[in-house]
């Protein structure tokens, strides 16, 4: 389908529509280190647009709710972090079974640590051998999920985090619901962000658009499953915000 017919219905009632977006990877280049990450300019100037023309514009982000504000910049932004995890009411007792499991877990040659309070990260995207340090982490994940915690694998990184029914999609769900939103817009470029794309499904809406900001790195799943592919963050910017 072409884009003008997708995004369309967005920017004819930019009053009833919601602007869903993933940070890392889609508004912000992925980089070596999460701290060295920048949402350029260019894409703060648009969100600032959107912020002050659409219904909602939010970021809906694996990082801490702190971190992702702060890398997102514009006050007009909603940010929700740790996937959602920070919408829930149960948050401060799930914090501290995190913090109790993370002290547990050994140092992994080749990745360094996280701590987002909600879910801890094993990054490994520095390694000079990365599919081997993926598969010195299979054992950790495995410990993980035999506490009782989940583990998720995405873009040169392994995610520990509760396990509770909340995601991005639970999250995107949430907030259409507050701001009753009839139109929305979903873009992600890594697994969790499937989730995302399947909670568009669970809310009954007028217009429903899905992005994928593809790369190699990315899974196929969440390519196949958009109704709309750009190539970057730089080509989401130009062909999607700037037409929103």
């Amino acid at each position: 389908m072409a884009l003008d017919p997708l995004i369309a219905p967005l920017a004819e009632a930019p009053e009833r529509s919601a602007l869903l977006l993933d940070v890392d990877g889609v508004l912000a280049p992925i980089v070596a280190r999460p701290e060295l990450a920048e949402v350029p300019e260019p894409t703060r100037a648009e969100l600032e647009r959107l912020a002050g023309r659409y219904l909602l514009v939010a970021a809906v982000s694996g990082r801490g709710g702190d971190d992702a504000r702060r890398l997102v910049g514009v006050d007009g932004v909603r940010v929700v972090g740790n996937h959602g995890l920070e919408l829930d009411p149960r948050a401060p007792g799930l914090t501290e079974q995190l913090r109790r499991f993370r002290e547990t877990v050994p140092e992994v040659p080749g990745a360094w640590i996280e701590d987002k309070g909600l879910s801890f990260t094993f990054h490994y995207r520095e390694s000079d051998d990365p599919e081997a340090v993926a598969e010195t982490l299979e054992p950790v994940a495995a410990r993980a999920e035999e506490a009782g915690f989940e583990a998720f694998r995405g873009r040169m990184v392994l995610e520990i985090r509760p396990s509770v029914r909340v995601n991005k999609g639970t999250a995107v769900r949430a907030l259409l619901r507050e701001t009753g939103a009839s139109r929305a817009l979903y873009a992600g470029d890594d697994t969790t962000d499937v989730d995302g794309f399947a909670g568009l499904g669970m809310i009954p809406l007028e217009h429903a658009v899905r992005v994928a900001v593809a790369s190699d790195e990315g899974p196929e799943m969440l390519r196949d499953q958009a109704d709309l592919v750009v190539e970057s963050p730089e080509d989401f910017r130009e062909r999607i915000l700037a037409r929103l």
